[in-house]
């Protein structure tokens, strides 16, 4: 399993073009899968992570282990506003919605910027649950055992379609 390094500034940026480009991220499992599908369809495609996130392997699927810390950034640094909604009287858990109060200048490559816009278009208007779904079909997600990190090589095994 190869190391990556975490780029936080990427990874805000990327937050922010997401948000944007949705007008707002609804839940944490969607935003979780978002980021997931962005750095492995990016390491299918180019044998590199986008974000250099690290994923663990959970119930719900991939989770990002830097997420809440570099959220919790961006709500501080006052680029990102959080409020949680209970969406219905059976839901166990309030809806997280992420809010961007700015837009990001970072300067994407030609081919990150096209990953980003497929990734919005593909998954942006699917909800949590069904990306949860979606994410439990892996075979990244599926070849590992629950609380183990997911190693970005086993995207090689994926065989998506349309990636560049």
């Amino acid at each position: 399993m190869t190391n990556f390094t975490l780029d936080k500034d990427k990874y805000k940026a990327v937050f922010l073009y997401m948000a944007n480009s949705l007008g707002q991220i609804e839940g944490m499992k969607k935003a979780y899968k978002l980021f997931y599908y962005l750095d492995f369809d990016f390491y299918e495609a180019y044998e590199r992570p986008f974000t250099g996130e690290v994923y663990k392997a959970l119930e719900m699927g991939p989770v990002p282990i830097y997420f809440s810390g570099i959220v919790e950034e961006l709500v501080k640094e006052g680029k990102i506003k959080i409020t949680k909604v209970r969406r219905s009287p059976t839901h166990q858990y309030d809806t997280v919605i992420y809010k961007p109060l700015t837009e990001t200048n970072y300067k994407f490559t030609a081919e990150e910027k096209k990953m980003l816009d497929r990734i919005i278009k593909l998954y942006g208007n699917q909800t949590g649950t069904n990306l949860e779904r979606l994410s439990h079909t892996e075979a990244p997600y599926n070849a590992v055992e629950t609380y183990q990190i997911i190693p970005y090589e086993y995207s090689i095994y994926r065989d998506t379609q349309n990636l560049v």
